[in-house]
């Protein structure tokens, strides 16, 4: 019996249709889900997810990564960290870290957003009052505008939450300088400030202007004029080779330098060893590996104060 061409013929498109159909979809698949693996991970303790948030204050994108606990018993009790520079978080490896911590009950599960940074770093990180001697943070009135009138909102739409018990801000070098100038001037809204290897020297002459350790130094200057908040508490980490640069000749590098000069400012305004922690590590250097293995310090610190 003859088989009918035209039907065979359908028969072979119909099939060629299918096949090729498979593949379209198999290949869609695997893009959602490499897509998905990139924009969440998945641990015992913490959910981690890339969001993007436009922002108008900026004129970029924003990315942030939110490091989500996975079992809140207590929402009560959870709190807020934000994290200046968080493309580096994942280098420390901080996900880890922070799961590690929870997982051992040492911290209490908190909800972490790190912050990426954009091409404009300098211009938007530092003191909102006040630029550098070399122009120097001109847009950090309008990160710090960022924060409270687009990050915050974003955190509380998307994640559900009410409130949080205490809310932090840390960062490192120029980021850490900003962490440290939105809490201290903004003591309603933030408790805790984490500065790793701080960017303390910024001042308002170079050495060639006349520059003096007592009078130039921006952030020195605002704790120095400003008030007294009780619910206030500071980290600060340091490392012994953060830098070669000794600008008095004293022995000692000026980061280091600086960073106790701040304390010595902020211990003048009446904060105590009990509001602040100091940790120098002795082979510590500028860079993404020793902030890691000075974050748990921070979170310990932060979480137990």
């Amino acid at each position: 019996m003859s088989r009918c061409p035209t039907l065979q013929k359908c028969r072979t498109l119909i099939t060629s249709a299918y096949f090729n159909l498979y593949h379209v979809i198999g290949a869609l698949l695997s893009l959602i889900f490499e897509n998905m693996a990139e924009e969440k991970i998945i641990l015992d303790n913490i959910i981690v997810e890339q969001n993007k948030i436009e922002s108008s204050f900026l004129e970029r994108n924003v990315q942030i990564d939110a490091y989500l606990p996975t079992n809140i018993l207590r929402p009560e009790n959870v709190s807020l960290l934000l994290i200046n520079d968080g493309q580096d978080l994942p280098k420390m490896p901080f996900e880890e870290i922070l799961d590690t911590l929870i997982a051992q009950n040492i911290v209490e599960p908190l909800i972490c957003i790190g912050i990426y940074c954009g091409p404009e770093r300098k211009m938007e990180y530092g003191t909102a009052s006040q630029k550098d001697y070399k122009g120097r943070g001109a847009k950090a009135p309008q990160y710090t505008q960022f924060i409270f009138k687009e990050l915050l909102p974003f955190i509380y739409k998307t994640y559900s939450v009410q409130s949080f018990k205490e809310k932090s801000f840390a960062g490192f070098s120029l980021g850490g300088l900003s962490a440290l100038d939105i809490v201290w001037n903004h003591p309603k809204e933030f408790s805790k400030a984490g500065v790793f290897s701080g960017s303390l020297w910024w001042r308002s002459k170079g050495y060639k202007e006349g520059y003096n350790d007592a009078t130039d130094r921006i952030m020195h200057n605002q704790i120095r004029k400003g008030k007294y908040y009780s619910q206030l508490q500071f980290f600060f980490e340091c490392g012994a080779f953060d830098e070669t640069k000794d600008r008095n000749q004293n022995g000692i590098i000026d980061s280091i330098d600086d960073t106790l000069d701040l304390i010595k400012e902020l211990k003048q305004k009446g904060y105590s060893d009990a509001d602040m922690e100091y940790l120098e590590l002795a082979d510590g250097t500028h860079d993404v590996t020793t902030w890691g293995r000075a974050f748990p310090y921070f979170l310990k610190w932060a979480s137990k104060v």
